[in-house]
């Protein structure tokens, strides 16, 4: 007997009684779903014909135009007739018409928005779309954006990507830099259009002037590696300076004191593990121990409570009451956390300096980094204290010491900035780069920019370049993919192949990277239809109706062919 060659005959058998279960159960899902969906979808349709009409025969402005018409009617009927009033009236009812069409508009987006973002069945996507398709009937661009993206990746089984591109266009020439980047995109590919790469940097050109960051990276990556035009890191350096410029600004606006990470290595599961989601037994553990008085642990579990992490729901009440608990145990930890929340306010701990500077004191009295950082923000921003930058300089410094790299970057900010004190580029370089060795990101920001202008430093535009890139990396703002920047969903596995291998025709740099997609996708769908039983739900596939459901009898006979093969194998041997 050939225990391997009897196992494969006995998954071939299986493997085809699965894959007609599947068929048909696929089918009739499939017909399901069409009856409760068919309206629905069916209306979008409606919509976006209506919408593609729209952009070529105006509608959008007869529509305001006969509204405006009714009004002057109405004016004449109530007897005025000064032409200056008639005018006036006529100008301001314009206005309010127009104001009046664009609100409504953009209220069915923010509700679509609302309702994708909550979303969690295929019905309630559909009525996301719905009301974009509403609000693109009524001329809002961003829902447009939405329909157009619904054409060229058939959300729904509404692809067309000639309809899309129709409305790209359409779009493009209202000033959308995202649907100049998506004809860039096409173009450059030759998917739906013709494969022209002078086209496609013109639309990326005219996207990345209009802002779309996405436009401004592909741009940079051309003209750093010489892709389709002549090499210039010089240009490469710009179009990246103006994403990673955004960045920071948004950065620098929002961040507070930052969240330090704090390390359990002595237990055999630690909140710090790289694991994405903590298992309930084990939170269900941890905080017994909390509640026991562990500190460590009251300030771990305060700390994912507070920024929201594997798996746990963002409670600033549940963050403080262990950062409470721990700081009246003598954290300095909790103490200092206590402090930021303070500092920055939320539900349960309202904005208030005084207190912030309280607990900042009592944490950094302890030598706590975070605490002496604390008040140095205090007195550099003059929070609940008159701006002070000597005393900021001697607490960042106590804090830089300790190794803490927030404190280290800002005093190369106050260097590099001459905050309160003279301007000195070596000394900033010098706390920028200690800082950046820790993947802050502002410090590597500003490195980049002391390596573009040559302020300190030997001026280096690779350099410049690569640093501009890993704080790109690091604030996680650009999280590329080969399709668009768009995962397709396994419904749209033909439609990714497609898509792939077009691209990898048209185009030989993308011969690499397109290879590894497909390696991905064909994996993924491979192990799809090995787990088809998804053993994942705790033993619910030994309830036949759960798994194969009416078709249980199909499956149990595959099994006894299965029995009788072997049986048969076992006696011939």
């Amino acid at each position: 007997m050939k225990p391997l060659s009897l196992l494969i005959e006995i998954l071939i058998i299986l493997g085809v009684t699965i894959k007609t279960i599947k068929a048909e159960e696929h089918s009739k899902r499939q017909k399901e779903r069409n009856v409760t969906t068919q309206v629905s979808v069916n209306e979008i349709k409606q919509y976006l014909s209506h919408i593609l009409e729209q952009r070529t025969s105006s509608s959008v402005i007869n529509k305001r135009e006969n509204l405006e018409k009714k009004n002057q009617r109405k004016i004449r009927i109530k007897g005025i007739q000064n032409k200056d009033i008639l005018k006036r009236n006529k100008n301001n009812l314009q206005k309010q018409a127009e104001k009046n069409f664009t609100d409504e508009g953009d209220q069915l987006f923010k509700m679509g928005i609302k309702v994708l973002q909550q979303s969690k069945s295929q019905k309630q996507k559909e009525e996301a779309y719905l009301l974009f398709a509403k609000a693109a009937d009524m001329g809002n661009l961003k829902a447009m954006e939405k329909m157009a993206d619904a054409l060229l990746f058939g959300n729904f089984g509404m692809q067309n990507i000639t309809a899309a591109i129709q409305l790209y266009e359409s779009l493009a020439k209202e000033g959308s830099c995202k649907a100049q980047n998506a004809l860039g995109f096409l173009s450059s590919y030759g998917i739906g259009m013709e494969y022209d790469q002078a086209k496609a940097l013109t639309y990326y050109t005219f996207g990345s002037a209009g802002g779309n960051m996405m436009s401004q990276m592909i741009l940079g990556y051309r003209y750093l590696s010489g892709i389709n035009v002549l090499q210039n890191c010089e240009v490469a350096l710009s179009y990246y300076k103006k994403v990673a410029d955004y960045i920071a600004d948004t950065f620098e606006k929002s961040e507070g004191v930052p969240v330090e990470k704090v390390r359990l290595t002595e237990r055999p599961e630690n909140l710090s593990s790289n694991s994405e989601i903590l298992d309930w037994d084990i939170y269900q553990y941890y905080k017994f121990l909390a509640e026991r008085g562990d500190v460590q642990i009251q300030v771990s579990l305060g700390q994912l409570h507070l920024i929201g992490r594997k798996g746990l729901d963002q409670d600033y009440y549940k963050a403080l009451h262990y950062f409470l608990k721990a700081a009246k145990a003598g954290s300095a930890n909790a103490m200092a956390f206590i402090g930021k929340m303070y500092l920055e306010g939320n539900a349960a701990a309202p904005q208030n300096n005084a207190t912030a500077f309280k607990y900042f004191s009592m944490a950094a009295s302890k030598g706590n980094a975070i605490g002496l950082h604390g008040l140095g923000l205090l007195y550099f921003y003059g929070k609940g204290v008159p701006v002070n930058y000597a005393e900021a300089l001697i607490y960042f410094q106590k804090a830089a010491e300790k190794g803490w790299p927030d404190a280290q970057f800002q005093l190369g900010f106050m260097y590099y900035s001459g905050s309160g004190i003279q301007k000195d580029y070596k000394l900033a370089f010098k706390y920028f780069y200690l800082a950046s060795q820790s993947g802050q990101p502002l410090a590597i920001y500003y490195l980049a920019k002391m390596y573009a202008t040559g302020t300190g430093v030997v001026r280096s535009c690779r350099t410049a370049v690569e640093k501009r890139l890993t704080f790109l990396k690091k604030r996680r703002c650009i999280q590329w993919r080969f399709s668009y920047g768009i995962e397709l969903p396994f419904k749209d596995i033909h439609l990714a192949r497609r898509l792939y291998d077009m691209a990898a025709q048209r185009s030989p740099d993308a011969h690499i990277p397109v290879l590894f997609a497909l390696m991905k996708l064909e994996t993924t769908h491979l192990l799809r239809d090995i787990l088809f039983f998804n053993f994942t739900t705790r033993w619910n596939w030994l309830k036949s109706d759960n798994t194969v459901g009416p078709h249980w009898d199909l499956f149990v006979i595959s099994l006894i062919v299965a029995g009788l093969i072997l049986l048969l194998r076992n006696h011939h041997g």
